[in-house]
């Protein structure tokens, strides 16, 4: 145990030695725009009417928060869980009917298909490792070992994502387009930070044509810790040169409502059309974008 105790305590000092490292990279990039006499270019972000917010970035989750999820991962999950069910079928193993929502966290219509999902499981926070995993655990109650359980859904995965490549099933979020057009406009810089992979992030933004609007992606595989915790922001945060507390983040799960707590963001947005009670770290909620209006941009200085 105290051994145990004593690398806990190492790699917490790691951490903390990190997240200074990044305070100081960060106030040294300021100070040498700042010297260069570049101003830090600052817009109003007003929810609601209310007041306005002074950011210099905003940095949105991805799915659920620029692509509607349903129509992509709904779809994704449905193409995952026929092959994975076929392939378990061929060595004579059947899964409980209806198993795959209670493990991803999804709602199926009369028909059988995804029509909703739940902002706090794990299809909508977890990453491509922890879905993997899932799956594989199911594998391996029915007999399989671990490294077939594996085989067979990381081959699963494989399909399903070629085959939502050729469809290109992502329809962004009503709204956010004008809204990214705002930001632009108005001079904000912009990234995403996902707990998808980030080759796969940057792919599905091409494919709406949002890409280019966007000066940083941060996915789970470039980080040590996914969301909750404060790491992607932090990256997405050092690579703009920006600090967190002059940022907004926007998100559809409460873990992008605490990583943005975690790293001291001005701003956590919420987007949801329910109850507050799903984002309970939220700082303000919206229901759509046409609530988020940014104001003329200036210099600070």
């Amino acid at each position: 145990m105290a051994e145990h105790s004593a690398l806990s305590e190492a790699l917490q000092a790691l951490q903390d030695v990190s997240e200074q490292e990044l305070q100081r990279s960060q106030e040294q990039q300021r100070n040498q725009e700042q010297a260069q006499g570049k101003q830090p270019t600052v817009a109003g972000l007003k929810v609601d009417g209310g007041k306005p917010w002074d950011v210099e970035a905003i940095l949105f989750d991805k799915d659920g928060t620029i692509i509607d999820f349903v129509s992509m991962w709904g779809n994704w999950s449905e193409l995952l869980a026929r092959r994975y069910t076929a392939r378990l079928a061929a060595k004579g193993l059947l899964l409980p009917k209806g198993i795959f929502p209670s493990l991803w966290g999804t709602s199926l219509d009369a028909a059988g298909n995804v029509c909703a999902y739940d902002r706090n499981g794990p299809l909508a926070m977890g990453t491509m490792n922890d879905l993997n995993a899932i799956a594989a655990l199911q594998c391996y109650k029915l007999g399989l070992s671990w490294g077939e359980s594996m085989q067979l859904v990381r081959e699963s995965k494989e399909e399903a994502d070629r085959e939502l490549k050729r469809r290109k099933s992502a329809i962004p979020l009503a709204g956010v387009v004008p809204f990214i057009e705002q930001c632009k406009k108005a001079g904000l810089k912009l990234g995403i930070v996902t707990a998808d992979d980030t080759e796969a992030a940057r792919e599905h933004l091409e494919w709406m044509g949002l890409l280019p609007h966007f000066s940083v992606i941060v996915g789970a595989d470039l980080v040590p810790r996914s969301k909750p915790y404060p790491d992607m922001l932090e990256l997405a945060c050092q690579k703009l040169g920006v600090a967190p507390s002059s940022i907004a983040i926007i998100g559809d799960t409460d873990g992008d409502m605490r990583m943005g707590q975690a790293a001291g963001a001005a701003l956590c947005i919420g987007i949801a059309n329910q109850a507050a009670s799903v984002l309970p770290s939220a700082d303000v909620i919206i229901a759509s974008y046409s609530q988020l209006v940014v104001e003329e941009a200036h210099t600070e200085g």
